[in-house]
């Protein structure tokens, strides 16, 4: 009997292509015998099209109804069958027919009576030559294929024609299986209907099959229907939902309720592997589906119902059609081969090379130069003096107080820790068994780890090695750096190390969301290390995002690890209504005298301008005049070539990299003019160290591209600058190796020997410190076990403006045991858990007065057993007995940033990591022959066709 074919075309917004269909409908060689235009809700002309084509039928539909519902409602408006041999030929109003569409279709369900769906090979509308979709099937845990996507059509599939589904659009289908089956299923509006149509269909016991010499164009599949584009994570997230809501339909009844509870935590899994794949923006739409399918029952059960009511085979029948895992992997190779391959002939961009441009040259120079300089610290158990202290003993003490907890110092208070705390173990994780060996060795690799840094910076914005080459030297012996390490602010020099991968990362953030997790990751390190730094690097934040407001959502989440971090240590100090103090320079408070403004601007965060004073002093100069000339002279080319680039070719670069030094060195001003912190009686600033780092940062980066927009006549300027920045720091890398800087080699105890010995059976021991100051007075200090570590200081007790009540007992006691009195100290010792005092020596006049007095009033108390001299000072002992610990037996405040916040910390900081790691998938970025930057990104559904 004679096929009679209804063809039904649904429009919505298609009036671009809307008559190009209709013409080729027109020109079938085969012609339907009737024709349903549909409009499902235009906005545009496309109605008016239709009604001027002269189908047989107009269907108007309001809303914005799908495909399958459209062709719903045509079927209802039409006559109703009178054979059995009807067929309906579902097309788009972007799906032109080739003129002999139709008549291969038709041959190929004629010469089959039990092929029930027959689809065509859809070609792309814009390149007709290359297919769109041809044919597709289910992997083995239930995801949708397509057999071809994108490909060169050369005949390469033609022998292909048994297929589980086939697309919905040109697809021809018998209209009594499409009445029987209930057409498209409503729980698939768009991705998935067809495919789920014909597995359906397989199941009732017809064949589907696919027509590769019937060719049908398309301009988007059935996520872009009435659709001017849609976003790659859009179009996944409904393949996703679509995979959900047929797992649900197509499995046995008992283990629906499996996979109902498996929907969240496949979700979390699932979206951790986005992370690991670089599609955080896929995240979102996880849990979206996995919540819209757990409570989606009505629309699964009513596929249910439909399923079981028209199946008559089971499902092994679809089983040999499914994609084997080699054959997944084959394509899933195919299909990243398609993706990685240049569009255009490409000539790669010219780039320093690390080992022959010089770069590991530089490292090597800066290393010996280190090694030479902190050679005094090699082999030393620690580092002590300055603002250094020995890291506690094991990691497990470095990770608990990188929490919120009880802190030891001085009286002891419970609140968070410094972001700072992490970064110590972190580092002091590397060196597990022992710990304190950490900074010793960060101290003898800085120099190059320094270089490094700058090195691979300078090299992204630089196509000649001389620019990279200046930065890593100047980077490497900073003036503010170099000052740092003989000061020993641990903070500062751990900021100097991170910034040039900072801005390295920051730079790629933009394209990239690994480079944008790992900017995330050092921002919050930088910031930990010198919250100072917050402010400006906020700023040059803020103007990032306003600069690349397209890629602003993944700029976005730089803050975020930093965010986390610092929430409890601002609630505690907003709490106390000090956020000033969040600036405080974390670790140990000391004190320096600040640097003038001038002597700011010439990298100097402290009065000396880099030991040149002294060296003048020694030389007869008795004022700082000729220091200061001396070391204006030197790094008077740094400033020339800086601001030269604001007027050479490049100047666009040079500008921020100019701002970023002028928020430096503003915020060194600040650091010099702000005191925060407590040391005994005085205050103390912010060491200006870091922010001139930032400020030095600008100007190496100014001046990198001023050398690289000098061409023939870079030579010798790179030469003058890289020798007078050398120059202007020699006094800081000889005060090591005479020992004239603040940080020496300690054996990691600061306190005498004989207490660390009873401290390791007891840590709960206290000693309590009297040192003599200039006054006549004393500092007071407790410590308990073997005595203050790095990790355990903290920003909230440095800057507390008001002694607590155990801080006030405790001078109280300092002060009776000091001078001859009949106080008894019996019961502030039991409390405080006290059981030995250390008399330091003095190192004034007065001091030393009171030194004596001290002395003998404490060898007069009958409660304190004199130990003796020691290296740390005059040592007593005081019989505690069986008095019970205070301290470290006291009760935690019940807090919620001792319970929730670390976990929360944890999963930020761990989700971001993930996020960092990379993948081995990077972008393609490469230059014409014309010297324009080309770069080819993966679209998302071809970097995330292996979730």
């Amino acid at each position: 009997m004679h096929p009679r074919v209804t063809a039904i075309l649904v429009a919505r917004d298609g009036a671009g292509y809307l008559n190009r269909t209709i013409e080729a409908l027109g020109r079938q060689s085969r012609r339907p015998d009737s024709v349903i235009g549909v409009d499902a809700g235009s906005s545009d002309s496309s109605g008016a099209m239709l009604g001027a084509a002269g189908p047989v039928q107009i269907v108007r539909i309001d809303g914005r109804p799908t495909f399958g519902t459209a062709i719903g409602h045509a079927l209802r408006a039409a006559a109703p069958a009178e054979t059995e041999n009807e067929w309906l030929w579902l097309l788009a109003h972007d799906n032109a027919p080739e003129p002999r569409a139709l008549e291969r279709l038709l041959g190929a369900v004629e010469i089959a009576p039990t092929v029930a769906v027959a689809g065509p090979k859809l070609m792309r509308a814009d390149d007709p030559v290359v297919i769109a979709e041809y044919g597709e099937t289910l992997t083995a845990l239930g995801a949708s294929v397509a057999y071809v996507t994108d490909e060169l059509d050369q005949a390469q599939h033609d022998t292909k024609s048994d297929v589980m589904g086939v697309a919905a659009n040109g697809m021809l289908v018998r209209r009594s299986v499409w009445e029987a089956l209930g057409g498209f299923d409503p729980g698939l509006p768009s991705i998935d209907a067809a495919l789920d149509f014909s597995v359906r269909a397989r199941l009732a016991g017809h064949r589907v099959v696919g027509v590769p010499d019937a060719r049908v164009t398309s301009a988007g599949g059935p996520a872009l229907f009435g659709r001017d584009t849609v976003t790659g994570l859009a179009e996944r997230r409904i393949a996703r939902a679509a995979q959900l809501h047929r797992r649900l339909v197509y499995a046995p009844a008992a283990a629906v309720p499996v996979h109902w509870l498996s929907l969240v935590p496949l979700a979390i899994l699932r979206s951790l592997w986005h992370l690991l794949a670089k599609h955080p923006g896929a995240i979102p739409g996880e849990f979206a589906t996995a919540f819209a399918a757990a409570f989606a029952g009505g629309r699964v059960l009513a596929a249910r119902r439909n399923l079981a009511r028209t199946r008559r085979f089971g499902w092994p029948v679809v089983a040999p059609l499914r994609m084997r895992w080699d054959q997944l992997r084959e394509h899933r190779a195919h299909e990243r081969a398609v993706a990685a391959a240049p569009a255009v002939e490409y000539l790669p961009r010219e780039r320093p090379d690390f080992f022959s441009g010089g770069g590991a040259w530089i490292v090597l120079l800066a290393a010996v130069a280190g090694a030479i300089a902190f050679s005094r610290f090699a082999g030393s158990p620690a580092l002590e003096g300055g603002g250094l202290l020995p890291l506690s003993g094991t990691v497990t003490e470095l990770w608990s107080n990188a929490a919120y907890g009880w802190r030891d110092i001085g009286a002891g208070f419970a609140a968070a820790a410094d972001p700072f705390a992490a970064l110590l173990a972190v580092l002091g994780s590397l060196a597990f068994w022992a710990p304190s060996a950490a900074l010793v060795a960060l101290y003898l690799v800085a120099l190059p780890l320094a270089a490094l840094g700058a090195w691979w910076a300078a090299a992204r914005f630089s196509t000649h090695s001389w620019g990279p080459n200046v930065a890593g030297l100047l980077w490497a012996f900073a003036p503010p750096f170099l000052s740092s390490l003989t000061e020993g602010h641990l903070g500062a020099v751990i900021a100097h190390l991170l910034l040039p991968w900072l801005v390295l990362a920051a730079v790629n953030a933009a394209r990239s969301w690994s480079a944008a997790a790992s900017a995330g990751l050092l921002f919050a390190a930088v910031i930990g290390s010198a919250p100072v730094l917050a402010p400006s690097l906020l700023l040059a934040w803020v103007a990032g995002m306003i600069a690349r407001p397209t890629r602003a959502h993944r700029l976005a989440i730089i803050p975020i690890p930093a965010i986390a971090l610092f929430a409890p240590l601002v609630f505690d100090q907003l709490r106390r209504g000090t956020p000033w103090a969040l600036l405080a320079e974390p670790g140990l408070p000391t004190l320096s005298v600040p640097a003038s403004g001038w002597q700011l601007a010439l990298g100097a965060p402290q009065l000396g301008l880099h030991g040149w004073t002294v060296v003048a002093e020694s030389l007869g100069f008795g004022d700082t005049i000729a220091a200061s000339m001396l070391v204006a002279v030197l790094l008077a080319p740094l400033g020339v070539l800086a601001l030269l680039a604001l007027f050479l070719p490049g100047a666009a670069k040079a500008a921020p990299a100019l701002a970023v030094a002028l928020l430096g060195f503003v915020t060194a001003v600040f650091c010099a003019q702000i005191e925060l912190s407590f040391v005994g009686a005085d205050t103390a600033g912010i060491w200006p160290g870091a922010s001139l780092s930032l400020y030095w940062l600008g100007l190496t980066g100014a001046a990198v591209i001023a050398l690289g927009a000098l061409g023939r006549f870079t030579a010798a300027p790179a030469l003058i600058v890289s020798i007078t920045g050398i120059a202007a720091v020699v006094p800081l890398l000889i005060a090591p190796m005479a020992g004239t800087s603040a940080v020496t080699a300690g054996d990691g105890r600061m306190l005498p020997a004989y207490v660390t010995a009873e401290a390791q059976t007891d840590p709960s021991l206290g000693t309590l410190i009297l040192t003599p100051t200039a006054d006549g007075g004393f500092a007071v200090d407790l410590q308990r076990g073997l005595g203050a570590t790095l990790d355990a200081q903290s920003t909230l007790a440095a800057t507390d403006p008001e002694p607590s009540a155990a801080e006030q007992q405790l001078a109280e006691l300092a002060a009776n045991l000091a001078v001859p009195s009949g106080y008894d100290p019996a019961e502030p010792l039991a409390d405080l858990q006290i059981a030995f005092l250390v008399l330091r020596p003095a190192d004034s006049t007065e001091g030393e007065r009171a030194h004596r007095i001290a002395a003998q009033s404490l060898d007069a108390n009958s409660d304190f057993v004199a130990v003796g001299q020691t290296a740390n000072g005059l040592l007593w002992r005081y019989d505690l007995a069986d008095a019970e610990l205070a301290g470290a037996d006291q009760a935690l405040p019940v807090n919620s940033w001792g319970t929730g916040a670390p976990l929360i910390q944890a999963i930020i900081v761990g989700l971001t990591l993930l996020l960092a790691l990379p993948t081995g998938r990077g972008r393609r970025r490469s230059y014409r022959r014309d010297g324009s930057l080309t770069e080819r990104v993966p679209t998302f559904d071809e970097e995330d066709a292996r979730v």
